[in-house]
């Protein structure tokens, strides 16, 4: 998957048109875990039932036109590699920013588990 591949799904989406922002999160593996280690890359695990849940919940939120998420599981990555694209189109600003911020959160804290490798 494509950072461009999700772009022109949000503007493919009918209700574009009442977009008047679209944020986007583009989270890959940098070279250090948050404890400070040295990290030579990661594996993800994504619960895809709980990932469609929050997606579909996100969608429902007042002033929200498209949520796209998408998590790299296919294979070990390496640092600088995408780990995770998550795109919110809405009306206003505050209904997007909050939305990806909440949605970002429950999928780190409740979709996604990974695994460090360290040097």
């Amino acid at each position: 998957m494509k950072i461009t591949e999700i772009i022109e799904a949000i503007k493919a989406h009918p209700d574009y048109g009442k977009a008047g922002m679209v944020l986007y999160h583009n989270g890959i593996v940098r070279e250090t875990s948050r404890d400070g280690r040295k990290v030579n890359g990661l594996r993800v695990a994504v619960d895809h039932v709980k990932l469609a849940r929050i997606v579909g919940d996100a969608k429902k939120r007042p002033g929200i036109v498209e949520v796209q998420a998408w998590i790299n599981e296919e294979r070990d990555l390496g640092v600088g590699d995408d780990v995770m694209f998550l795109a919110v189109a809405g009306d206003v600003r505050e209904n997007v920013i909050e939305t990806l911020s909440e949605t970002l959160n429950a999928i780190k804290s409740t979709v996604t588990s990974k695994t460090e490798f360290y040097a």
